[in-house]
């Protein structure tokens, strides 16, 4: 299985309008980050999406990706959702409706934002979604197993998702216990990392993941939803305790 980072920015992106500070102004491709989203590609072929924010049109295109079959949702925040319209190339090409997975609370939100998707009688155009409200509990899809984990995101809950020995956490800012079970000793990790300095009230910084790093021992960590306050990519992610590193958009990782 792969797994391929289409976003590693926060809900600005970067470069952020109007910031002209160094990581803002670089010509690396690695300090340019659309907004969080990977996409898993199943031994059979077959696409899960985790997240569907304002830059998915532009990352299908970028990476050449033409098909999903699944989208899972981490939470309701518009830079995680707000994509779902863009979905209908894929939805008319099928013919099918986009299955969506996610908690009861983020489908009442989607069906809010997207009420059109979900009428009885829909307009010519219009995206069609079937809603699989989950809970934390494994659950299969396209013949995956798919393990939530939930983590706390400033006053809500949010989901990671754990597929085979691979996590996938963004937007988090504390993991309680009973959750950090399921992330000892994994493959690969994937964790939030809003910036290197100062406490953010709903993310991780810099020294909380370098704490989970120590404390759940995965064999590979990489960092996501990265804000152009963590720095230049080639300069801090040589700075990384050996095994970390910092994701960057189009990263594939094998697992």
């Amino acid at each position: 299985m792969k797994l391929k980072f289409l976003g590693t920015g926060t809900s600005q992106g970067v470069p952020v309008i109007g910031c002209t500070c160094e990581v803002c102004i670089s010509d690396n491709p690695k300090d340019k980050r659309l907004r969080s989203s990977a996409m898993i590609t199943t031994d059979q072929h077959k696409k899960i999406l985790i997240d569907c924010g304002p830059d998915f049109r532009q990352q299908m295109l970028v990476n050449k990706e033409d098909t999903v079959d699944v989208a899972l949702i981490t939470h309701e925040h518009n830079d995680h959702v707000i994509g779902l319209d863009d979905m209908r190339p894929l939805i008319f090409k099928t013919g099918k409706n986009m299955p969506l997975y996610c908690y009861q609370r983020v489908g009442a939100e989607v069906k809010k934002r997207f009420p059109y998707a979900f009428a009885d009688i829909r307009y010519p155009g219009a995206p069609a979604f079937d809603l699989h409200e989950i809970e934390n509990a494994p659950f299969t899809v396209l013949d995956t197993e798919i393990t939530p984990v939930e983590v706390i995101h400033y006053k809500i809950t949010a989901f990671g998702y754990k597929c085979k020995n691979l996590a996938y956490i963004t937007d988090a800012g504390f993991i309680l216990d009973a959750e950090k079970e399921k992330l000892r000793n994994l493959d690969v990790l994937i964790l939030n990392c809003i910036r290197k300095f100062d406490p953010h009230p709903a993310h991780f910084i810099l020294p909380d993941v370098i704490k989970l790093f120590e404390e759940l021992q995965p064999k590979k960590l990489f960092l996501t939803h990265i804000s152009h306050h963590l720095g230049l990519h080639d300069i801090e992610d040589k700075q990384l305790p050996s095994g970390m590193h910092l994701a960057y958009d189009g990263l594939e990782i094998n697992f």
